[in-house]
């Protein structure tokens, strides 16, 4: 039995002989057998591309959670129906300059994740492009900053305007101001939200970069 392989082919070579009793000795011609022997590649990036529409997804979930932050507290004013000639009881987020800081690092993180939705999707068509996928690391581990430290100081300002602070004198207003302090806390809240999902963006890039 000869074999001989070739480009994933195998040639088998199988020869067929008879008895040569009382007869003169004859040879079959030689049966020659082809089996193809290719390999079956499993397609790579699958998970990767995976990776990039979760990715594509939680962009979108975040720019919701950010721009509803922004939006809430930019528009959060309340004046209570009683008050003097010479005094006027009213609740603004732009009295307090943790709010306006507030308004205004949801206000970039929601344009950043309008201008990155681009890029994520060349991560999905493209998944094992390095740069962009670095570059949205990057950029989602500055917003992460940014949004966290926002939020810290609005919600610093909410316990103070839920409880007050005895030691210093400082009244609670939440009695007075119930819509304001609803507004403002819904905001803080959802900043969080838009902030642990950056979070998860940058393990999913980093993750994705790891295995490239």
């Amino acid at each position: 039995m000869d074999s001989s392989q070739k480009s994933g082919e195998m040639a088998i070579n199988i020869t067929e002989s008879k008895s040569t009793k009382g007869k003169s000795a004859a040879v079959a011609p030689a049966t020659i057998v082809v089996a193809t022997t290719k390999a079956t590649e499993t397609p790579k990036g699958g998970w990767k591309r995976g990776v990039g529409i979760f990715d594509f997804l939680l962009r979108i979930c975040a720019i919701g959670a950010a721009l509803a932050a922004a939006a809430t507290m930019g528009t959060t004013d309340q004046t209570l129906p009683f008050f003097t000639q010479f005094l006027q009881f009213q609740a603004s987020y732009d009295d307090l300059p943790a709010f306006t800081y507030f308004v205004i690092a949801n206000g970039i993180a929601s344009a950043y994740l309008v201008l990155s939705l681009p890029f994520s999707i060349v991560c999905i068509v493209r998944p094992h492009i390095v740069g962009a996928r670095l570059l949205l690391l990057i950029l989602d581990t500055v917003m992460v900053a940014l949004t966290t430290s926002g939020a810290a100081a609005a919600a610093s300002i909410v316990y103070l305007a839920h409880n007050g602070n005895p030691n210093t004198n400082w009244n609670a207003i939440c009695q007075q101001f119930n819509d304001f302090c609803q507004r403002v806390s819904g905001a803080v809240v959802a900043s969080f939200i838009a902030a642990f999902i950056f979070m998860f963006l940058v393990i999913l890039s980093a993750v994705a970069l790891r295995r490239n």
